[in-house]
């Protein structure tokens, strides 16, 4: 039998009691006027935690990873050069994507755990299509700057993978210089995996592709469902949307918003500042450059001698705690613990300090 599990890893994370309930609420059709109301909404929502006014502000029917395909598939033409920092796992698929859509990619590599470095990526080349980062790279607990490369980006557009950042650091699309932004729901947002919040500005959409490889994820096709249609009184089908998972996010959002998104923002810097505090107490050594550290995910390098994979099967096993193994070189050397969502709470930063001290013991 499975317990309850204390989602602390890179994601998901446990999600608000909120987002959970709405799940059993009474399915509705996805043309019901009452779920485009909850769409609506779940737009205007979405816009408070990007800190932006765009009208296509809106959740894609897909997990993040989809969010970043639409970010690219929709803005690169045949042969754009695209600028892109690589300080992790996220950075190489962002490379990887924008590759695909047929753009000449300028991979800007730095070390693992350091936060992009914005001059070597306007150095990289004089005049790019569009420059793409990670502001919160997942495999590495690492925050860039993408205010400073939004400032100076010229006449760019700027892509930036917010997945693990929306709804728990600082987050301002409009007054940072974000052209097209993408998210996930299962990390700060403290809603179940399974739609990708994304936004992208005027700017960026009068730049389109006009009809991208993926149909599915043609924005100019969405823009007639949600985002640019909301109370303009018309929708064009375009897909069956996954209602349940709108109604949740809604549910997520409103939580979010009545708590105040700054005082959220406090809560996950508090919680990520105990744990990270205790995990030096306990003797360990944090994996990200200081003073570019996450508080909602922490990296963490394993002791010499420790068994990465042992410490993990016990805090599973004994506890029902989940923590993440590193990524690509560091898979066995560091470990990822996300204390995000409902999970950015001091009451979870301790019990997971006491089951690590136990489990390294063990």
């Amino acid at each position: 039998m499975i317990h309850e599990r204390h989602l602390f890893g890179p994601g998901p994370s446990n999600p608000y009691a909120e987002a959970t309930n709405a799940l059993s609420r009474p399915l509705l059709g996805h043309l019901d006027p009452e779920f485009l109301r909850i769409m609506d909404e779940t737009c205007e929502l979405l816009r408070q935690a990007w800190g932006t006014t765009n009208a296509r502000t809106l959740p894609i029917s897909a997990t993040g990873s989809a969010g970043m395909e639409a970010a690219f598939v929709n803005t690169v033409h045949e042969g754009d050069v695209v600028v892109v920092g690589v300080n992790g796992l996220f950075g190489q698929r962002m490379c990887d994507v924008a590759a695909r859509c047929g753009a000449e990619v300028v991979a800007v590599e730095h070390d693992w755990g350091q936060p992009v470095d914005v001059q070597r990526m306007l150095d990289a080349h004089p005049a790019p299509a569009l420059y793409a980062a990670v502001h919160a790279e997942t495999s590495t607990g690492v925050r860039s700057d993408i205010a400073a490369l939004g400032a100076a980006k010229g006449d760019a557009l700027l892509v930036t993978d917010a997945v693990t950042s929306i709804a728990g650091i600082e987050l301002l699309a409009d007054e940072w210089g974000i052209d097209v932004g993408y998210a996930g729901t299962q990390k700060c947002l403290g809603v179940a995996p399974g739609l990708a919040p994304f936004t992208i500005n005027d700017r960026a959409f009068a730049r389109r592709v006009e009809k991208p490889r993926s149909w599915y994820l043609d924005l100019g096709l969405l823009g007639g469902y949600v985002g640019e249609a909301s109370g303009k009184g018309g929708r064009t089908y375009h897909h069956t949307a996954p209602v349940a998972m709108v109604v949740s996010l809604h549910a997520g959002l409103t939580r979010i918003a009545e708590e105040g998104l700054e005082n959220v923002w406090t809560r996950h810097h508090e919680a990520g500042r105990l744990l990270q505090d205790g995990l030096q107490e306990l003797g360990l050594e944090l994996f990200a450059a200081e003073g570019h550290r996450l508080p909602e995910l922490t990296t963490v390098r394993v002791p010499d001698g420790v068994d990465s994979a042992a410490v993990r099967a016990r805090l599973l096993e004994r506890y029902d705690i989940e923590i993440g193994a590193g990524v690509g070189q560091y898979a066995s050397t560091v470990w990822r613990i996300g204390l995000m969502g409902h999970n950015a709470r001091p009451e979870a930063a301790l019990l997971v300090l006491a089951a690590l001290e136990e489990a390294m013991k063990a």
